[in-house]
């Protein structure tokens, strides 16, 4: 697979509406200090001032918006300076909601799997994002397994594998395993109306 990433990528994602907190790109930069220290970090940071938009992490506040786009070239710089394979990927979404204190409280306060799949999952993408919407569809807690749509929230394919490994890792932290699998069934990037999300725990 060719990771690199060309001008028409970077001007296309700057291009999409909505923001993101800086708690999501935080997660990045944690990760990286985790995986591959300050040194990897600063690899990063050089990438994304070659593309044009620099990101000083320790610069970034966790409440704050700051543009989608900005968020997935993020992602895209990580996976080009380090090779990640889509496995990566996934691990650094497992990570982000082990990072999020909004995500750890939910699922410390709401302990059922239905409310928070089912109620507090929409709520809680929303106060993560201004773009996209989180549709729960279907909870089966006897078969183990629930269906989650993401609409209007088209921004670039390496994303749907990153919210393969987010909303695993929530399921994780409700279920208390970390043997929980989630596959994307449905995608925006391949003729669909939507994103769709298997979880089976």
């Amino acid at each position: 697979m060719n990771n690199t990433i060309n001008k028409e990528t970077v001007n296309d994602l700057m291009k999409i509406k909505g923001e993101v907190r800086g708690v999501v790109l935080k997660t990045d930069e944690e990760y990286i200090l985790k995986e591959k220290g300050k040194e990897g970090l600063e690899k990063v940071e050089q990438k994304l001032k070659e593309l044009g938009h620099p990101i000083k992490y320790e610069e970034i506040r966790t409440m704050d918006f700051y543009p989608v786009g900005l968020r997935v070239l993020s992602l895209l710089a990580v996976r080009e300076v380090f090779n990640f394979s889509d496995e990566e990927i996934r691990k650094i979404g497992t990570f982000a909601t082990k990072m999020s204190l909004i995500i750890r409280l939910f699922t410390k306060y709401f302990l059922s799997v239905r409310r928070v799949v089912m109620k507090e999952s929409p709520r809680i993408w929303s106060k993560h994002w201004t773009v996209g919407k989180l549709v729960p569809v279907e909870l089966n807690e006897k078969q183990k397994y629930a269906v989650i749509r993401v609409e209007g929230f088209d921004l670039h394919p390496i994303y749907c594998i990153y919210l393969e490994g987010y909303f695993a890792g929530i399921l994780q932290m409700l279920v208390k395993s970390p043997k929980v699998d989630t596959k994307e069934t449905k995608c925006a990037f391949k003729g669909e109306p939507y994103h769709e999300f298997l979880i089976k725990w």
